[in-house]
């Protein structure tokens, strides 16, 4: 297989993050319908310890979501996902400054918001820039690393978006094409994230992953984002609930097909998929 040239860093706040070894973005939900009940924090105290448990199982990033992406969950306004994002923003901010921030949204205001005034690092889009036509510049103009999802559709409709003559090809010919409007506008740091789950289907899903080293062409770093998700509890038939054995098979197939950051509600036990990872890889 023809070897691409993949990034190994991305210039996070002046500092540069290096991927050699795969890092681990750990899920702090501040949304009360998230998909996984057990994600949701929505007190002050909850979620305080929710970052404790994230730093302390060795998260390197940790990513805030106020606006639940699920299929048929409430739309709420600006104002709303602000402060849900606020509250554990200024936890953040006071008692943990140097965190490294990802804020989950598809409004510009939110990111511009969340990174001028509480430090935020990283955007974390999932929509591809569609939802909001002013995302791609703002993130060139707050010069962030920028999370590229694929999608079609919005959260509401994208159930319905599974049509695919090319699935693989579809995706590559999609980030190539926004790749290169972010680019011209001057955003450098590029975090590829196929969205497993969004406009795919079951057998999709699983198509995507175990081809997800074809992404490797497009020579920037891999974002996955598949802990708990439909794709693993829909075929064990089982709940998210009981899904961390399934997230971590995938999430250690990830990694053996070159992911470069974990996006996961368990950090503890994706930390440790990576180190076997690593352990194995060092062998000759």
């Amino acid at each position: 297989m023809r070897r691409f040239n993949i990034p190994q860093t991305i210039n996070v706040k002046g500092k540069l993050m290096d991927f050699s070894t795969p890092k681990i973005m750990g899920i702090l939900n501040v949304t009360p319908d998230s998909f996984y009940a057990g994600s949701r924090k929505n007190t002050e105290k909850e979620i305080y310890t929710r970052i404790e448990q994230i730093l302390k199982e060795g998260a390197d990033i940790i990513d805030i979501g106020g606006y639940s992406s699920r299929p048929g969950a409430a739309d709420i306004n600006p104002d709303e996902e602000m402060f849900r994002l606020s509250v554990a923003l200024k936890i953040l901010q006071k008692d943990y400054p140097d965190t490294i921030i990802s804020i989950d949204t598809f409004r510009s205001e939110i990111a511009k918001a969340c990174v001028e005034n509480y430090g935020a690092a990283i955007i974390n889009d999932i929509s591809g820039g569609m939802i909001d036509e002013k995302m791609f510049d703002t993130v060139a103009e707050l010069k962030v690393p920028y999370v590229l999802s694929h999608i079609k559709g919005t959260p509401a409709t994208m159930t319905t978006q599974c049509q695919y003559d090319d699935l693989l090809k579809e995706l590559i010919l999609y980030f190539s094409e926004k790749i290169n409007q972010l680019y011209r506008l001057g955003v450098n740091d590029i975090l590829l994230d196929p969205g497993f789950g969004f406009a795919k289907n079951l057998d999709q899903n699983y198509r995507l992953m175990k081809n997800l080293n074809n992404l490797s062409l497009l020579e920037l770093p891999i974002l996955v984002g598949i802990s708990r998700k439909r794709m693993i509890y829909q075929l064990l038939e089982i709940s998210p609930e009981e899904s961390l054995n399934g997230s971590t098979v995938l999430h250690t197939y990830a990694l053996i097909q070159g992911a470069s950051i974990l996006r996961v509600h368990d950090v503890k036990e994706a930390a440790e998929a990576i180190k076997i990872i690593q352990k194995l890889k060092s062998q000759s």
